[in-house]
């Protein structure tokens, strides 16, 4: 397959990542397909779109009449058949756990086409730990995308042992056509580039908060005083999800015994469990949308 037969795209999972991935590429001119099991999930998918759509809009990215296009492009699904009938290229972007993600794709082996290259959008898992799953190891790679996509603009392209240099090549060249800049993997790595840098900081940030040596508030104060962001460690963690934190750092603190990142998870869990995920429910760190990182004199500690 070559990236100008690639005109139908797949998500798998209507969760932050693909809600961006699937607009970026109906912003970019191809009919995209989100498939979602959770009722709840389907039901607000369409106005968290328009919503990623305005901020794009106001940032003078897309004008009115492109966003209505765009979002005209994308249908959301609860009907895998129907998903996966005539898909050029799939992108999962399921929960942090290999088993999850290998039971889907094997799944969709079954309702895609055979010309259908799979992709997973995994932050932190090796795409050879589901590969045989998919049923299409040689078509099956990592591509991974940051957030907010229209503007964190890399993807890592990270295949395993068994895929094909077509394949590498296809889904670097389908990065470029949304407007990304792919960072070529040679070998599989955990975490990538940015994110294994990234990962080491979220740990060592919950593990200052969770071991009750300082504040949520304090840990970000430092790193927007010193670095000179617009938010923090924790701030960056309510709009990925404080959930999918507390996946990845659960998944991991069970694999490797990590008596640090089981106190972690626990820690993430709490918030979870008062319903506190982050942005896309009003809260986690902070309330949103007025999250007091963002007020007036909020590093100065005033």
């Amino acid at each position: 397959m070559q990236i100008e037969d690639v005109r139908r795209v797949l998500l798998i999972g209507s969760g932050t990542m693909g809600l961006q991935i699937g607009l970026q590429a109906a912003t970019h001119g191809l009919e995209v397909t989100l498939y979602e099991t959770d009722p709840a999930a389907r039901e607000t998918a369409p106005g968290r779109l328009r919503g990623y759509g305005e901020q794009q809009r106001a940032g003078g990215l897309l004008d009115t009449d492109a966003l209505e296009r765009s979002l005209a492009r994308v249908t959301v699904s609860a009907d895998p058949a129907a998903a996966g009938d005539g898909a050029d290229l799939l992108i999962e972007c399921v929960p942090e756990d290999p088993e999850l993600k290998g039971r889907v794709l094997a799944q969709f082996n079954l309702l895609c086409p055979p010309r259908t290259v799979f992709a997973t959008n995994t932050s932190t898992l090796l795409p050879s730990m589901y590969a045989d799953a998919t049923g299409r190891p040689d078509r099956f790679a990592a591509l991974h995308f940051h957030i907010p996509v229209w503007s964190s603009n890399v993807v890592d392209v990270m295949p395993h042992p068994g895929t094909s240099a077509e394949t590498t090549e296809l889904l670097i060249a389908f990065a470029r056509r949304l407007g990304q800049i792919p960072i070529r993997m040679r070998r599989e790595s955990m975490g990538y580039v940015f994110n294994a840098i990234y990962t080491a900081m979220n740990r060592a940030a919950i593990t200052l908060v969770a071991n009750d040596v300082t504040s949520v508030e304090d840990v970000d104060r430092a790193w927007m005083a010193i670095m000179k962001t617009p938010f923090g460690p924790f701030g960056a963690l309510d709009d990925v999800g404080v959930d999918t934190a507390w996946q990845i750092t659960e998944y991991w603190a069970g694999v490797t015994g990590d008596v640090q990142l089981r106190v972690n998870a626990d820690f993430l869990r709490a918030y979870i469990d008062r319903g506190c995920t982050g942005v896309k429910s009003g809260e986690g760190f902070y309330r949103y949308p007025h999250p007091a990182y963002a007020e007036p004199g909020f590093v100065e500690g005033t």
